[in-house]
């Protein structure tokens, strides 16, 4: 005789849908054989909470149950087998619907009802042992802006103890997030280990911003380079360079640098952006204060003029 689903899942025959979906819940969450590995007979259990569930959640199968036209298993009562051959069964197998995980709003019951699914083809494999792909572990992490600019190696220790090195690609933005195949909680069963999931966030740099590819920079620079022009030293990610200031310059300008900003694969290399600033002397000493002056009574110019 079969077990009464009702008792398996602890409910009155009167129980709503609603009910015996809670009650399948609260099961399927304490008594999964990944929950109880020191239990051997966790996955027979499991499997019956399984079967019940699967016979009651259908609201067909469930009168014809009620009904006594089918027994705990759904397989028809006898002298009643036209059922099982009009929903095509093949012999040996119990009726069961292929409903797909539509009616699940909310992500807990569509892990249970996979589970579900798999223990009961572990059943019809001959109690093969239950398999099921690692956990899925996410981590934070960060980094500075020029290992994200030029790429980098770096670790993490994990919670639970232990490091994970970490590749960073050159490029990567602010915010992304970094996905290690294999790194993740292991399987069981035989099944594959899950992924990690590190979401990096990318330190400002003092001098240096990022907008998309293109690098940009703030340069300051003294009345006389912005006057006369000149060549200043002018730091890049790869160093250095040498860059030509025009006679006459502005606080404001912007001069390019080809070529010198974030490389990503695949993409362009982008430029660096250098925002001139003209930076007065710390102090004014009396010959630069006198020659101002003289200059200021023969060449005075407004550069506000239009904005009243």
């Amino acid at each position: 005789m079969q077990d009464d689903p009702y008792a398996i899942l602890g409910v009155q025959k009167t129980a709503s849908a609603e009910d015996i979906k809670k009650a399948y819940r609260k099961l399927a969450r304490t008594s999964h054989p990944d929950i109880n590995p020191d239990d051997p007979a966790a996955e027979a259990r499991f499997v019956k909470i399984s079967a019940a569930y699967d016979l009651l959640k259908d609201p067909e199968t469930r009168r014809r149950f009620d009904a006594g036209e089918i027994d705990a298993s759904g397989q028809e009562k006898p002298d009643r087998n036209f059922y099982r051959d009009h929903a095509g069964s093949r012999e040996g197998f119990s009726y069961r619907t292929t409903r797909g995980f539509e009616e699940f709003d909310d992500p807990a019951d569509i892990f249970a009802e996979m589970f579900r699914q798999r223990s009961r083809g572990s059943s019809a494999n001959g109690g093969s042992r239950f398999a099921m792909p690692g956990q899925d572990l996410r981590y934070s992490m960060d980094v500075s802006f020029m290992d994200a600019a030029k790429g980098a190696t770096r670790q993490i220790t994990l919670p639970e103890g232990g490091t994970l090195d970490v590749r960073i690609p050159a490029g990567l933005a602010d915010g992304q997030t970094l996905r290690l195949k294999g790194r993740g909680g292991p399987g069981t069963g035989g099944a594959p280990s899950g992924d990690a999931y590190i979401t990096v966030t990318v330190r400002p740099h003092h001098v240096f911003r990022r907008e998309d590819n293109d690098v940009v920079m703030t340069l300051p620079i003294t009345i006389d380079e912005a006057v006369l022009g000149g060549k200043v030293k002018t730091p890049t990610l790869d160093g250095a360079v040498h860059l030509t200031i025009p006679a006459g310059a502005t606080t404001g300008q912007t001069l390019r640098l080809k070529g010198k900003g974030i490389e990503r694969k695949g993409k362009p290399r982008g430029d660096q952006r250098v925002e001139l600033k003209i930076v007065a002397p710390p102090q004014v000493d009396d010959e630069l204060k006198s020659f101002m002056e003289s200059w200021r009574g023969s060449h005075a110019y407004d550069p506000r003029k239009g904005m009243m």
